[in-house]
């Protein structure tokens, strides 16, 4: 009789990761599904190729009404290089917006997030961005031109196919990674995340009813504006484990001793009122705190 150990089944894929806070707040993020993400970028390039091609005829209005006498080939020269220059600032000037996504990404309700929880930072959005050039822009370039260039002796079938395959690989990397991940995000550090949009909801810190917590001014400046958007995005969310997690963490970050019968959530919509009103306060005068490392807006 033999023995052996039973492989343990495969835990099916599912898109929800944990994406945990500089603060140590696991607020969780779903990833987008590929169709959201091809969709996008097809919503982008179309978007593109409708400001290209009116860039096109504005062109070809000037060499017309000019009579220029320089080759078409200088217009087309001019026609590539606005391309690449728009491609590039398009998809770069989109993603360093608050909301972190290109027009395409708006509609389809995606965004580009750091997989460490952190901001997305300019480097990371420039990195992502620019290695799309590598994956998709320069070969698809190469191969439109392909026709024009074979006809000239300049690019041969062969090249035309190991242009494709080049493509074709880059196109398969989202499959043989947990994530998802493009090249692009992996080298940057990012992914792209579902942004579902959120109805209006009442003001967290105005809700009309008077509360036994006194907070001290010392208490009120541990944190800044940072912390205090990742606490509203907790209280919104109304996870009581996170809402556990994160009282607790407060509660020690600024000695607080609980009073009778408290409750996590009233706690931290009281010290989440108090630590804004404090930051407004503090705003009129000319200093914001940016975050809990911001010693100079504690002047």
């Amino acid at each position: 009789m033999t023995t052996g150990v039973k492989a343990s089944p495969k835990k099916p894929w599912t898109p929800r990761r944990v994406l945990v806070t500089p603060e140590g707040v696991d607020l969780g993020a779903d990833l987008a599904p590929l169709g959201a993400r091809f969709g996008a970028l097809v919503i982008d390039l179309v978007i593109l190729a409708a400001g290209l091609w009116a860039f096109f005829w504005l062109i070809a209005l000037v060499f017309f009404t000019t009579r220029s006498e320089k080759p078409p080939e200088v217009g087309l020269i001019i026609l590539n290089l606005g391309f690449f220059i728009a491609r590039n600032t398009w998809f770069i000037f989109w993603e360093m917006t608050p909301g972190a996504a290109t027009l395409g990404k708006r509609i389809l309700r995606i965004r580009v997030a750091m997989r460490n929880g952190g901001r997305l930072t300019a480097d990371a959005i420039f990195a992502r961005n620019v290695t799309r050039e590598l994956e998709l822009f320069l070969p698809i370039g190469a191969l439109l031109s392909a026709p024009f260039a074979a006809a000239a002796g300049g690019l041969s079938g062969w090249v035309a196919l190991a242009l494709l395959i080049w493509i074709l690989i880059f196109a398969l990397i989202p499959l043989f990674n947990a994530d998802r991940l493009r090249a692009g995000d992996l080298i940057a550090g990012t992914w792209v995340v579902q942004a579902p949009r959120e109805t209006l909801q009442p003001d967290l810190a105005h809700g009309g009813q008077a509360t036994p917590y006194a907070f001290a001014q010392a208490q009120l400046d541990a944190y800044g504006v940072m912390e205090l958007q990742v606490l509203e995005t907790v209280l919104r969310r109304m996870d009581k484990q996170v809402l556990r997690d994160v009282a607790l963490r407060i509660r020690i970050k600024i000695g607080w001793t609980s009073i009778a019968a408290e409750d996590d959530a009233t706690f931290l919509k009281a010290y989440y009122a108090a630590l804004r009103d404090r930051l407004e306060k503090r705003l009129l005068f000319g200093h914001r705190r940016k975050d809990k490392h911001d010693r100079e807006g504690l002047r």
